[in-house]
């Protein structure tokens, strides 16, 4: 899917599909009630109307997609109109579509655009890799019709585009099988990316990781074939703007482990990299958008397999910071990975450390698929990542982190052990990465609810991977920019 902006008048175009946005509570044009029977288009949110005008206007076919009131409108309404107008192009299998909204909305062309871009490129989104026939899936470009305000939605599409295709390489990461998603691949993919956009990138290799002393990542990964990668990003240097570091867990399959997760939907396990794609994802359109920051992605990679050499219930292991971890269950081994992460992110001094994992089935229990766990230790990084969850909505909702929870994490063998019990399970997750952190700000977001769906709640969401976390962090690290 590609975007474009041209100025004119979308009733005036001659088009295979033009698409006509509307509130509830505006008119329409008469050229365009005189097409429909009364009640056929009344504006509620998501109503659709296909007409084909037969010459009474220059388009051969004209879509009208019911916003709801116009008081309620907001980028996330552009964005999932945008979504179905997209969907709709596809099924009606045209090449060339043009889009633009009746009256006047409380957005400014920028945000319209953004949006725009945002919604047409993700809700067109399929991860058709592995189909034989996906050479014929038609490119559609959809044009935004502007009028005098076309240049700001000129760069309003440009970001937007940038947005959307960061999150559809994440989702196509995510997507994509164990058996191709490795941590050697995730580190060739870092190379690749490092040479397109100009990131310094270190891939650690597992001789590497033993002389080093990545004690986590090293005891999930020992089971596996596939060897574990610890990979560093980095755009900007230093000085040019605040710090921020961006950590993923790169788990690139979970089977549990020694501790081995029921077989059912164990397939979907291959989305337990999602916070490092996330990851890969925020580099990429950072580097694209270029903001002046200094930004470092993180992604802690491994495969956690039973085998004879898998780490065990009740092993101690020394992680990176040469805290000690007693392993209960190897089903809680992405925090174990993260350990690592987050230990080596103070080496860079920053303002503010982010890290993103599908961490536990517990959050989905608590927040469902429609919210991000937010936990941390700095109110002020809690409230920036809050408004950017309402900005783009990735929506986040911050538990409590009270000494109790980290107290739940102690072992009465080791510094720490790896689960806390059944009940609070995301918090005490929180609670064990808090450990490594040092007085950094930090926050971590539990993404396992948010990354994968099954029935997709927006239009601009598909089955699978969403590719969660992308726009919240890259809406963060904009706010930073002075």
């Amino acid at each position: 899917m590609q975007c474009e902006v041209q100025s004119g008048e979308l009733l005036a175009t001659e088009t295979e599909l033009a698409v006509l946005l509307y509130a509830e509570d505006e008119t329409l044009p008469a050229e365009v009630t005189a097409l429909c029977e009364p009640n056929d288009a009344n504006g509620r949110w998501k109503q659709q109307t296909l007409l084909y005008p037969r010459g009474a206007l220059p388009a051969r076919r004209l879509l009208l997609i019911g916003m709801g009131k116009r008081s309620g409108i907001t980028a996330d309404t552009v964005r999932q109109a945008a979504a179905i107008a997209a969907q709709r192009a596809q099924e009606l299998k045209v090449s060339r579509y043009h889009l633009g909204y009746n009256g006047h909305l409380p957005l400014t062309p920028q945000q319209f655009g953004v949006a725009f871009a945002e919604g047409s490129i993700l809700g067109s989104y399929r991860y058709t890799r592995y189909k034989s026939d996906r050479e014929e899936t038609p490119e559609i470009t959809a044009i935004l019709q502007a009028g005098s305000d076309a240049p700001e939605a000129v760069e309003g599409v440009r970001r937007g585009q940038i947005l959307a295709q960061a999150t559809t390489f994440a989702r196509d990461l995510a997507n994509g099988p164990g058996n191709e998603v490795t941590p050697a691949f995730l580190g060739q993919t870092a190379v690749e990316m490092g040479a397109r956009l100009g990131l310094q990138v270190t891939v650690l290799d597992k001789a590497q990781l033993i002389e080093q002393g990545f004690g986590g990542i090293l005891a999930v990964g020992q089971g596996s074939a596939n060897e574990p990668r610890f990979i560093v990003m980095e755009y900007g240097t230093a000085g040019r703007g605040p710090t921020i570091c961006l950590v993923g867990k790169g788990i690139t399959f979970d089977t549990g482990g020694i501790s081995i997760k029921p077989a059912e939907k164990m397939d979907d396990m291959k989305m337990d990299m999602s916070g490092a794609a996330a990851v890969f994802g925020a580099m990429q359109a950072v580097a694209e958008l270029q903001l002046p920051l200094h930004v470092v992605g993180i992604v802690c990679a491994a495969e956690n397999m039973p085998s004879g050499t898998a780490y065990r219930p009740g092993d101690i292991i020394r992680t990176l910071s040469g805290k000690t971890v007693e392993v209960l269950n190897t089903d809680a081994e992405g925090r174990i990975v993260l350990a690592d992460g987050l230990f080596y992110a103070q080496r860079y001094q920053p303002a503010a450390i982010v890290d993103l994992a599908t961490l536990t089935g517990a959050i989905m229990v608590a927040l469902g698929s429609h919210a991000i766990g937010l936990m941390g230790n700095n109110q002020e990084l809690a409230n920036r990542l809050i408004t950017a969850g309402e900005a783009t909505a990735e929506r986040v909702w911050q538990l409590p982190l009270w000494e109790e929870y980290r107290d739940a994490m102690k072992s009465d063998i080791a510094d720490l052990k790896n689960t806390g019990g059944r009940y609070g399970g995301a918090i005490t997750a929180a609670g064990f990465l808090a450990a490594f952190v040092g007085d950094y700000p930090w926050a971590h977001l539990d993404i396992a609810g948010t990354a994968w769906v099954e029935k997709p709640s927006r239009a601009y969401q598909s089955r699978g991977a969403t590719g969660v976390g992308v726009r919240l962090l890259v809406e963060l690290l904009q706010g930073y920019v002075s």
